[in-house]
Protein backbone atom coordinates (compact mmCIF):
# COMPACT_ATOMS: atom_id res chain seq x y z
CA UNK A 1 0.00 0.00 0.00
CA UNK A 2 1.32 3.77 -0.57
CA UNK A 3 1.51 5.85 1.57
CA UNK A 4 0.32 9.42 1.88
CA UNK A 5 1.18 13.10 3.04
CA UNK A 6 -0.84 16.22 3.20
CA UNK A 7 0.46 19.28 1.12
CA UNK A 8 1.24 22.22 3.55
CA UNK A 9 -2.06 23.55 1.29
CA UNK A 10 -4.27 20.31 2.96
CA UNK A 11 -3.10 20.74 6.57
CA UNK A 12 -4.61 24.86 6.16
CA UNK A 13 -7.63 23.26 4.60
CA UNK A 14 -8.16 20.40 7.48
CA UNK A 15 -7.44 22.88 9.92
CA UNK A 16 -10.02 25.04 8.97
CA UNK A 17 -12.57 22.20 8.03
CA UNK A 18 -12.31 20.89 11.18
CA UNK A 19 -12.97 24.22 13.13
CA UNK A 20 -15.92 24.97 10.92
CA UNK A 21 -17.57 21.45 11.45
CA UNK A 22 -16.68 21.68 15.46
CA UNK A 23 -18.39 25.27 15.79
CA UNK A 24 -21.03 24.34 13.66
CA UNK A 25 -22.24 21.00 15.04
CA UNK A 26 -19.91 20.04 17.88
CA UNK A 27 -17.02 18.11 19.04
CA UNK A 28 -18.28 14.78 18.26
CA UNK A 29 -19.35 15.64 14.55
CA UNK A 30 -15.77 17.49 14.22
CA UNK A 31 -14.32 14.31 15.33
CA UNK A 32 -16.24 12.11 13.38
CA UNK A 33 -15.58 14.44 10.12
CA UNK A 34 -11.87 13.71 11.20
CA UNK A 35 -12.08 10.00 10.64
CA UNK A 36 -13.51 10.09 7.54
CA UNK A 37 -10.91 12.18 6.01
CA UNK A 38 -8.53 10.26 7.52
CA UNK A 39 -10.42 7.13 5.94
CA UNK A 40 -10.56 8.42 2.77
CA UNK A 41 -6.96 9.50 2.57
CA UNK A 42 -5.90 5.97 3.59
CA UNK A 43 -8.43 4.69 0.84
CA UNK A 44 -6.93 6.91 -1.71
CA UNK A 45 -3.18 5.19 -0.62
CA UNK A 46 -4.19 1.97 -1.01
CA UNK A 47 -6.08 2.37 -4.36
CA UNK A 48 -5.13 5.19 -5.95
CA UNK A 49 -6.72 4.81 -9.35
CA UNK A 50 -10.14 3.08 -7.93
CA UNK A 51 -13.13 2.75 -9.55
CA UNK A 52 -14.47 5.78 -7.20
CA UNK A 53 -11.72 8.17 -7.78
CA UNK A 54 -12.03 10.23 -11.27
CA UNK A 55 -8.67 11.63 -13.18
CA UNK A 56 -8.57 15.07 -13.55
CA UNK A 57 -5.77 16.18 -16.00
CA UNK A 58 -7.65 19.47 -17.13
CA UNK A 59 -7.18 20.90 -13.43
CA UNK A 60 -3.23 19.77 -13.44
CA UNK A 61 -1.27 16.97 -14.19
CA UNK A 62 -1.63 13.87 -12.80
CA UNK A 63 -4.47 15.23 -10.13
CA UNK A 64 -6.79 13.23 -9.30
CA UNK A 65 -10.17 13.57 -6.99
CA UNK A 66 -12.25 11.16 -4.68
CA UNK A 67 -15.14 12.95 -3.09
CA UNK A 68 -14.95 11.21 0.69
CA UNK A 69 -18.92 10.21 0.45
CA UNK A 70 -16.85 6.79 -0.76
CA UNK A 71 -15.28 6.27 2.32
CA UNK A 72 -17.72 6.41 4.80
CA UNK A 73 -17.91 2.44 4.96
CA UNK A 74 -14.17 2.09 5.37
CA UNK A 75 -14.04 3.54 8.84
CA UNK A 76 -17.11 2.31 11.48
CA UNK A 77 -15.96 5.44 13.52
CA UNK A 78 -16.60 7.78 10.25
CA UNK A 79 -20.38 8.21 10.52
CA UNK A 80 -21.31 11.08 8.56
CA UNK A 81 -24.58 11.41 7.12
CA UNK A 82 -23.75 13.63 4.11
CA UNK A 83 -19.64 14.14 3.75
CA UNK A 84 -19.12 17.43 1.63
CA UNK A 85 -15.42 17.20 0.58
CA UNK A 86 -13.35 16.41 -1.96
CA UNK A 87 -9.67 14.95 -1.75
CA UNK A 88 -7.38 16.29 -4.57
CA UNK A 89 -4.16 13.93 -5.09
CA UNK A 90 -1.34 13.50 -7.19
CA UNK A 91 1.49 10.37 -6.87
CA UNK A 92 4.24 12.20 -6.20
CA UNK A 93 6.85 9.19 -6.04
CA UNK A 94 6.00 5.35 -6.50
CA UNK A 95 4.05 4.29 -3.43
CA UNK A 96 3.54 8.24 -2.13
CA UNK A 97 0.64 10.20 -2.85
CA UNK A 98 0.31 13.48 -1.80
CA UNK A 99 -3.29 14.80 -1.07
CA UNK A 100 -3.13 18.73 -2.75
CA UNK A 101 -5.84 19.71 -1.26
CA UNK A 102 -9.37 19.35 0.16
CA UNK A 103 -12.19 21.38 -0.88
CA UNK A 104 -15.75 21.69 -0.23
CA UNK A 105 -17.82 19.76 -3.60
CA UNK A 106 -19.41 23.46 -3.94
CA UNK A 107 -15.82 25.28 -4.87
CA UNK A 108 -14.79 25.80 -8.17
CA UNK A 109 -11.23 23.02 -7.84
CA UNK A 110 -9.46 24.81 -10.54
CA UNK A 111 -9.85 28.29 -8.70
CA UNK A 112 -8.11 26.47 -6.16
CA UNK A 113 -5.62 23.86 -7.40
CA UNK A 114 -3.29 26.69 -9.42
CA UNK A 115 -1.31 26.62 -6.19
CA UNK A 116 -0.72 22.82 -6.12
CA UNK A 117 2.87 23.17 -8.33
CA UNK A 118 3.79 25.79 -6.50
CA UNK A 119 3.47 23.44 -3.33
CA UNK A 120 6.42 21.52 -4.00
CA UNK A 121 7.74 20.60 -0.35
Amino acid sequence: MARFRPSRLVQADLAQILAINAERWGIESRRRYAAILAAAMRKVAANPKGPTTRARAELAPGIRSFHIQHARAADPNAKVRRPVHILYYRAIAPELIEIARVLHERMDPSRHLHEVSEDND
